[in-house]
């Protein structure tokens, strides 16, 4: 029986994520699945997706449901019983025997025929079981947080003690949501020419520069494919932004590029400088930032050339994503507590040499899509500790300065900022959670 081609790229997407630790975004926008119809991925999009987002709470329902152990299934069969489960209790739209069928076809494709009757028995099962709706109001614990909007309870806990309840329930909600797509454009010429191709746009809440896609596929616009249009989430634009204007500008921790780009756009005069570890993605970079003027590099950001003469350095340093996660939900299920003190060092490390790289009266920003406090204050404090001739600049004034010249549109400053440090939240602000704190050299 043929399988749903979105099904079939769907089950195949979320083995790869789980097996090999692979991101869906980036899966779903690679060249393998660019042959399915446009109607086709977005049901692959919102199964994915969806299965990532809602995984803890699909999983309670199949292990009701099942008389073995979630943990004792092979990781095909329950892929595919969550594919079902997903569809049966959260897409309405989609016929029972449909998502069920497909789900069996599914096992068998992936050569486990045994298991086929008991995905068959146990998605039916919770077919007739029904589904029953989240409350609209619920208990603001941590346990009742975390099952109601299927997130690991530590993390739940740890927002909690550092934002309070209103705001974890804030993320936690936010995290469940489908993220609206920013774009950030190279100029105003360009929102015609991506109408005519059927995208609608809406103006950004944060920045100028920014838009909102309203509708249609940008993905496949000939500005995008050209690098004339970015995919980026407003906050991370407006981390670039933060960077400023300067003569030789260090991005040094580059890859994916829309900073680097957003950078290359501010400063069309400057030689810009983007350094990236790994060289598949720095060959990636040279291929997606166009901009004569940015020059990547392979290199560790650790032990780059070269030293003391560049007067604007951006560290935008490899991080949990905790700012992320309704972009990228499976990273809520790979990360542990323990990888927030590792990657506590390497930021440390990183950062220690981005400010190596400043001239004397250069600035640095450093920033994470986190918003754990190990990989944002508690770096900037171990790191300023230990540093002589380097200050923290309060990030206010830098708003201040993009909003007088009119590219912050945001009205509420006071909200964007904790302290001395730019922090954008999840469900408090129409953007993922930033981070960024602004450095000087002496």
């Amino acid at each position: 029986m043929a399988i749903s081609p979105a099904r079939s790229a769907a089950f195949d997407i979320l083995l790869r994520v789980e097996l090999r630790n692979a991101y869906a975004s980036e899966l779903l926008h690679s060249g393998r699945w660019e042959q399915l119809s446009t109607a086709d991925r977005g049901l692959a999009t919102e199964l994915v997706m969806g299965v990532l987002r809602w995984r803890s709470r699909l999983d309670e329902a199949i292990g009701a449901a099942s008389a073995r152990p979630i943990g004792k299934l092979d990781s095909e069969v329950l892929n595919a019983l969550r594919l079902g489960t997903y569809q049966l209790q959260y897409l309405n739209r989609i016929p029972a025997h449909a998502a069920i069928n497909d789900s069996v076809e599914l096992v068998k494709r992936a050569q486990k025929r045994s298991a086929a009757p008991f995905a068959n028995a146990v998605l039916r099962k919770i077919a007739a079981a029904g589904f029953e709706p989240h409350p609209e109001s619920i208990a603001w614990t941590a346990p009742s947080l975390a099952r109601e909007f299927a997130h690991p309870q530590w993390l739940v806990e740890r927002w909690i003690t550092a934002f309070g309840r209103e705001r974890a329930w804030a993320i936690c909600r936010q995290d469940q949501q489908i993220p609206h797509t920013a774009v950030r454009l190279d100029s105003a010429e360009i929102e015609p020419e991506l109408q005519a191709e059927g995208i609608e746009l809406a103006p950004g809440a944060l920045l100028a520069s920014a838009r909102l896609v309203v509708s249609g596929d940008v993905t496949r616009t000939r500005a995008l494919q050209e690098g004339r249009v970015m995919i980026q989430d407003e906050a991370s634009q407006l981390v670039a932004a933060l960077v400023g204007r300067g003569r030789r500008i260090l991005d040094c921790c580059a890859a994916p590029g829309g900073k680097t780009a957003a950078l290359a756009a501010r400063n069309p005069n400057a030689e810009i400088v983007a350094a990236e570890l790994h060289a598949h993605r720095a060959e990636l970079m040279r291929k997606r930032v166009r901009a004569a003027n940015v020059h990547v590099i392979q290199g560790d950001a650790l032990s780059l050339p070269g030293s003391g003469d560049f007067d604007r350095v951006l560290a935008d340093v490899p991080c949990s994503g905790t700012g992320t996660l309704a972009r990228n939900p499976e990273i809520k299920w790979r990360l542990r507590p323990e990888d927030l003190s590792d990657l506590h060092s390497r930021q440390v490390a990183i950062l220690r040499a981005a400010l190596q790289q400043l001239a004397p009266g250069g600035r640095a920003v450093y920033s994470t899509c986190s918003v754990e406090r190990e990989e944002n204050e508690a770096v900037v404090e171990e790191v300023l500790h230990e540093a002589d001739g380097y200050r923290l600049c309060d990030a206010g004034d830098e708003l201040d300065r993009l909003r007088s010249t009119g590219e912050l549109v945001w009205s509420d400053l006071d909200s964007l900022l904790s302290g001395r440090f730019l922090r954008t939240i999840p469900g408090i602000q129409p953007c993922a959670g930033f981070f960024a704190a602004v450095f000087e050299r002496a």
